[in-house]
């Protein structure tokens, strides 16, 4: 869930997140990123010393039983919790994204919450189903290589680590520059502490000054099991052309129809809040609110009350003139309040406002508004009846975020039914906010940071990402032949808590790592939490805010 990535320039780039398509077009970027030349032979060799790491830690870790597998994810989320804050205040620091109270709530969301949700469920024991005579093995994928955004920093960091640390997996988190400093650090954290709780060396590794070789390296390695993708469709088709199996989530465009049914007071509480929640960054905030005409006014009062600012002809065109001058996305804006984004429009309203409300006739390709925007400016149009807005929630859709989520505020299953059924997204948050009703926050719908948009979508993946994706299970079927019997497994241990000290990886004594340790191991001191220090300078941001725009105006195919 990030800003958007669109169009193809990016079939070269593994770096996440908005800037991912414009990577790779803008001569800037081989500035802003170190870029080496193109197949470096430097980046080459330093993804394949950090991949052969993290094999060997894989093929160690894949014999744990489940006992030591929750131990090492329990001592993980324990230490990325207590940590929750520090790297909501980094992370909007660093990257001047969102909310620092919000970034709080995924954070803990994403470090107990995800291992709360999941701890009862098993994906290390055996399954044996005796009346079909099918004994189940579980298989981890591997080696999985982690793109993580910008937007959604470090809960992806966490949410993705403790998925891989349930399934027995090992993780190499590649973040994106924009975020580098507290995605490090966070990943580094959470090597540390499962380290200590007895995870193999090089279970949770970090690349710490990205590149576009290392991540094409790290990318089309046959060492790489499975590439987990959070981006935009660019992104997500450069993981996909790695020739490696990639779980890639495609970019939203949310429509949220209230009709005539809805409870009007509790639907614009919950639109209001899911749309001011961290700024909008995540890509399952509403974008477009499309209220039955019946019922608009009274509608625009509640939201009114929910610190909505109802913009005039005037102030919309003063706000889409800021927001998208020349048809670009303005990116200072991405993350942003809604009463600074309308100061720097030139449009006065309360200092307390959460929210802007900018009204248009007709959802077509020509209006900015209708399209995805990132911040607190939610696009405002009305409609004769449900059945109008239901067509009106498909346009919206059709502009982009085709398999994303929509929401709907109705009392009438019909509608509800209607919707969910014309409008082509995979997952629908009924009388919820979408922003955290999509994600599995509020609903329950399995809590995730990477959701998939399935073949509508052009994404391998149509779910919210949760463990069972990062495993396999090899099935022993016997015959079904009643004269052929099933064998009794239930006795037998396939796996088992490792006996003693875990060994270090076998370093040859000959090498020197780039990271200051043999053949590629970070020094000793590497996995410690190091100091707060923002990565990125502030010459190399505006940089990548350019890219952010540039990007961004493929997205709206202007």
């Amino acid at each position: 869930m990030s800003a958007r990535a669109a169009g193809p320039p990016a079939a070269r780039a593994g770096l996440p997140d908005a800037a991912a398509s414009a990577v790779t077009a803008t001569p800037a970027a081989a500035a802003v990123l170190g870029d080496p030349a193109p197949g470096s032979a430097a980046a080459t060799w330093r993804a394949r010393q950090m991949l052969a790491r993290a094999h060997w830690a894989a093929g160690a870790f894949a014999s744990y039983d489940r006992s030591s597998v929750l131990r090492i994810a329990e001592a993980a989320a324990t230490a990325a919790h207590a940590e929750a804050r520090r790297y909501a205040e980094w992370a909007v620091a660093e990257t001047g994204f969102g909310v620092v109270e919000h970034k709080v709530v995924k954070n803990e969301a994403c470090s107990l919450g995800i291992l709360e949700h999941y701890r009862n469920d098993d994906y290390v024991s055996p399954r044996i189903d005796a009346a079909g005579k099918i004994l189940s093995l579980p298989r981890p994928a591997g080696v999985i290589l982690a793109l993580t955004p910008s937007t959604n920093p470090v809960c992806s960091v966490f949410f993705k680590v403790i998925l891989a640390l349930l399934t027995r997996n090992a993780i190499v988190v590649s973040p994106h520059p924009m975020a580098q400093g507290c995605c490090t650090d966070a990943a580094r954290l959470l090597a540390a502490a499962a380290t200590e709780a007895g995870a193999p060396d090089g279970t949770i590794q970090v690349v710490p000054d990205a590149t576009i070789p290392l991540v094409e390296a790290l990318m089309s390695d046959p060492v790489t099991d499975v590439i987990v993708a959070t981006g935009g469709t660019a992104v997500v088709r450069a993981a996909h052309r790695s020739g490696n199996p990639a779980l890639g989530v495609g970019p939203g465009n949310v429509p949220v129809l209230v009709d005539a049914t809805a409870d009007l007071a509790e639907a614009a509480r919950r639109i209001a809040d899911s749309k001011a929640f961290d700024n909008s960054i995540l890509c399952t905030n509403e974008s477009v609110l499309i209220v039955q005409e019946a019922v608009a006014d009274r509608l625009v009062r509640e939201l009114h009350r929910q610190q909505a600012a109802l913009l005039d002809e005037a102030g919309r065109d003063k706000l889409r003139a800021y927001l998208f001058p020349d048809g670009r996305l303005n990116g200072e804006a991405i993350g942003k309040g809604a009463a600074w984004i309308a100061d720097q429009a030139g449009i006065r309203v309360p200092p307390r406002t959460r929210v802007l409300l900018a009204p248009f006739d007709l959802v077509t390709g020509e209006e900015p508004l209708a399209h995805e925007k990132l911040c607190p400016v939610l696009g405002l149009v009305r409609a004769e009846s449900a059945d109008r807005g239901i067509e009106a929630a498909r346009a919206v859709v059709r502009l982009g975020g085709a398999g994303h989520s929509a929401a709907v505020h109705s009392r009438d299953p019909q509608v509800i039914m209607r919707y969910g059924t014309r409008v082509p997204v995979l997952r629908i948050a009924v009388n919820a906010g979408n922003s955290t009703g999509s994600a599995g926050l509020d609903t329950n719908l399995a809590p995730s940071m990477t959701l998939g948009t399935g073949f509508v979508g052009r994404s391998s993946i149509g779910e919210n990402l949760e463990p069972r994706h990062l495993v396999n299970w090899t099935r022993v079927a016997y015959n079904r032949d009643l004269s052929v019997p099933f064998d009794d497994f239930a006795s037998i241990t396939a796996f088992q808590a490792p006996d003693g000290p875990v060994p270090g990886y076998p370093h040859a004594s000959n090498l020197t790592g780039t990271d200051g340790g043999p053949a590629g191991r970070p020094a000793r001191d590497e996995v410690t939490v190091p100091a707060r220090e923002t990565a990125v300078p502030d010459a190399v941001r505006q940089q990548l805010r350019a890219l952010i725009i540039e990007e961004l105006q493929q997205l709206i195919k202007r």
